[in-house]
């Protein structure tokens, strides 16, 4: 299914005054809105292949219908959200969950739908049919050096999948870890981990980058061998310059800071990227800003100011992509929710008064610091996102559109009602 551009007028037609009283209104108590705008144009937010069906837990999964059977269908859906929102410009992929079996013509139906590809990411946390050697007691952390090799291998071949598609990272997740006391020597599963780490570095690109995630518990719960982002960013510096700490929201037990782990790892220059998503206890991969729009914007406000004391490019210098899981919603629409809170709170951050906030946090005043954030966290930024979606060609309200135009229903149409899409 596709969105006609005349399709996404028309339904603009109807909104546009509305949104033209509302937009006049923010720009008139706005500094330098023009240039907010433009930023928010250039920012685009990839969208995970594996997120595009319905997910679930070890307790079961209930299909919506019309998932995507293959990376081509996959593509066509991201094709749909970027048309609707104009920020979801990029696709991250998954392998082996979805192989390229001819990578050309990926990138040419990715690049008729305006989409290039972000960061690969490989997957060694699951045994596959015609694998070899079992992950279960681990993967570059395991005691058995074929193991690890064979985990070295498999990330070397996503590798060379980026390649083809000109990706230009890779983010490595591990649930290697440990259940029981004594199961595990801590130091040798560290050393095992970057000793097998390094040499998938020594594979990469001269202009690729490397992500390594963290992830405190799950589906290890007495240890992971890359728990926190002290862990991670321990590997990257042993690695080197070209190995930095992904940042996944919801890798966090209950009331980390993470705006501050944000901040230093700005300031040390190793933050590589983000997975975005919302929890109220731990990986519960909702629907990004659902459960604390606050923390969202405070993490924002860091990177918007970290970046810029870096001289970095906000849209190009961080990886930023979606990572959750749709137990309830369709899909699609939950992708459109996630983008939209993203650039929400994007935006935000780009309102606060720098200046302001600075002198107040030199001068210790503790209530006007409060107060700058928390004004703008309470300031209504929709019709300054609404006017970038309108200026590059997006849906003024791009749920409401997808519903009018019964766009899960033409999918279930096209593919049936009982298709499972590759992913968790």
């Amino acid at each position: 299914m596709q969105l006609t551009r005349d399709k996404i007028e028309e339904h603009n037609q109807a909104l546009l005054k509305e949104h033209q009283r509302n937009f006049d209104f923010l720009a008139s108590e706005t500094r330098e809105f023009e240039n907010i705008i433009q930023k928010l144009i250039s920012f685009q937010v990839a969208i995970p292949s594996w997120a595009l069906g319905a997910g679930g837990t070890r307790f079961g999964r209930f299909s919506i219908g019309g998932e995507p059977r293959n990376l081509e269908e996959k593509i066509q859906d991201i094709a749909l959200l970027h048309a609707l929102n104009r920020s979801s410009g990029a696709i991250s992929l998954h392998i082996p969950w979805d192989i390229p079996t001819n990578a050309s013509a990926i990138k040419i139906l990715a690049a008729q739908n305006e989409l290039r590809f972000d960061a690969m990411n490989s997957n060694t946390f699951q045994d596959q049919p015609d694998q070899k050697l079992s992950y279960k007691f681990g993967s570059m952390q395991h005691v058995d050096r074929a193991v690890r090799k064979q985990a070295i291998e498999h990330n070397i071949e996503v590798i060379k999948y980026g390649v083809e598609l000109e990706s230009r990272s890779l983010t490595v997740w591990l649930s290697d870890g440990s259940n029981f006391p004594g199961q595990l020597n801590f130091r040798k599963a560290f050393q095992n981990t970057l000793s097998s780490l390094q040499e998938v570095y020594a594979a990469l690109p001269e202009n690729w980058k490397m992500f390594v995630e963290y992830k405190p518990y799950e589906p290890n719960f007495y240890s992971m061998t890359v728990a926190d982002w002290g862990q991670s960013l321990l590997y990257a510096n042993k690695l080197g310059g070209k190995a930095y700490t992904l940042v996944d929201l919801g890798h966090h037990f209950p009331g980390t800071n993470v705006e501050q782990i944000v901040a230093l790892l700005l300031m040390e220059g190793k933050l590589g990227g983000f997975h975005f998503n919302d929890s109220r206890y731990g990986d519960d991969d909702l629907t990004v800003g659902s459960m604390k729009p606050y923390q969202l914007f405070l993490i924002f406000n860091q990177l918007v100011e970290g970046m810029d004391a870096r001289g970095m490019d906000h849209a190009s210098d961080l990886a930023w992509m979606i990572d959750a899981s749709h137990n309830l919603k369709d899909p699609l629409e939950d992708l459109l929710q996630s983008v939209e809170a993203i650039m929400i709170s994007y935006a935000q951050a780009l309102l606060v008064d720098r200046k302001r906030l600075v002198q107040a946090q030199e001068q210790n005043d503790v209530v006007s610091a409060q107060e700058i954030l928390q004004n703008v966290f309470r300031t209504d930024v929709r019709p300054l996102v609404a006017e970038a979606q309108l200026r590059s060609g997006a849906a003024l309200d791009p749920i409401g559109l997808s519903r009018n135009e019964k766009v899960r229903h033409h999918l279930i149409k096209e593919r049936g009602s009982k298709t499972v899409a590759t992913g968790l």
